[in-house]
């Protein structure tokens, strides 16, 4: 028996929150896989903790997907069972942004450290290795900045005495960093540079996720509501 009365208009809602799922999930991936590649350049130790926060955004975001399709095709068919399933992933994904925000808290000193020594670690392979340096000179170029705590840090690198990267220069052109003058070159460290982006990136998962567990919950309440309603029509029948 199709659900009647109140019921419909419970239904609109759950549609509506659907999409808005469908929309966070898809935020949530493309966040993950932006921060998952600025960790992946800056830090080579893989099993270092602050790699599993990217991983569970991304995750997260491939789940909601799912689980949003899930309930749309429940409410849809208004199928007893797949409201059900939808309910309780929903709410495990809701538990699990949760833990995700506090995980982002809890590592963001952890994260900056990390930065800071391996990208040091880099900056040694610079001369020797081309694929470093070119992640290195993207690096550099992408967060205007040079070096680790500044651009005197390249000064303890061998072969690269008195001179930096041509990536830290604020106009780049070939061996712009020979013999360079400061105020031709970008003189702020990249460790805090991306350390800040990230902490700031990392907090806008962590509000957004905790708005849409408030979301997620209320989807939660409509899709009990809905199988109340369905099982009352089975009851009936």
């Amino acid at each position: 028996m199709a659900v009647e009365g109140g019921m419909k208009c419970v239904k609109l809602l759950l549609y509506f929150l659907l999409l808005v799922f469908c929309a966070c999930a898809v935020g949530l991936i493309g966040v993950g896989i932006r921060i998952h590649l600025v960790l992946n350049q800056t830090i080579t130790h893989g099993a270092n903790p602050s790699f599993l926060l990217p991983v569970v955004i991304i995750a997260v975001g491939a789940f909601l997907f799912l689980v949003a399709f899930v309930g749309c095709c429940g409410a849809c068919k208004e199928n007893y069972c797949l409201m059900i399933t939808f309910a309780i992933f929903l709410s495990l994904i809701t538990l699990v942004e949760v833990a995700a925000a506090i995980a982002g808290y809890v590592f963001r000193d952890k994260v900056r450290s990390e930065f800071n020594k391996d990208f040091r670690q880099q900056m040694q392979n610079y001369p020797k290795d081309n694929q470093t340096a070119l992640i290195l000179d993207e690096m550099q170029k992408d967060f205007k900045c040079c070096g680790a705590a500044n651009y005197t840090d390249w000064e303890k690198i061998p072969t690269m005495a008195n001179r930096v990267p041509d990536s830290c220069c604020v106009n780049v052109t070939n061996n712009c960093g020979v013999n360079f003058i400061v105020k031709d070159i970008h003189t702020e460290g990249c460790v805090e540079k991306i350390a800040v982006w990230l902490r700031k990136n990392v907090l806008v998962v962590a509000a957004a996720a905790l708005g849409i567990a408030f979301v997620e919950i209320l989807g939660i309440v409509l899709a009990c509501c809905l199988v109340k309603s369905i099982r009352s029509g089975y009851e009936v029948m």
